[in-house]
């Protein structure tokens, strides 16, 4: 299971425009990833989920849920994909976030 950087195009900015940059960091580049695009689960794809509820309270953060759910905190975008909510100030105490499972499967969905 990758993540969301996982067969995105790698640039080398080498643009004179940053040269105090590259100076400072003594690197000669910055790498810079694609802009991953990503589709929200059609409402039929959805239906073929496991959908857990989980309603939103005091402290909650994307990354924790991902955490509790997906044992690893850097699906936090995945919650934050499904919901529509890109994120947590979207949100307000008692609201229902879905958490879709199993995250195998999401993660195949949302591929563009």
């Amino acid at each position: 299971m990758g993540n969301r950087y996982t067969d995105k195009t790698i640039f080398r900015n080498q643009n004179e425009e940053y040269e105090a940059i590259f100076e400072e960091r003594d690197v000669s580049f910055i790498r810079h990833y694609g802009t991953s695009t990503m589709v929200v689960p059609t409402s039929k794809q959805r239906a073929n989920l496991i959908r857990q509820r989980h309603i939103w309270t005091t402290g909650d953060k994307f990354y924790k849920l991902a955490l509790k759910y997906y044992n690893d905190p850097q699906y936090w975008w995945v919650i934050a994909l499904y919901n529509e909510a890109p994120t947590e100030t979207h949100l307000r105490v008692g609201d229902v976030l879905i958490i879709p499972l199993p995250l195998n499967e999401v993660l195949r969905l949302t591929k563009a």
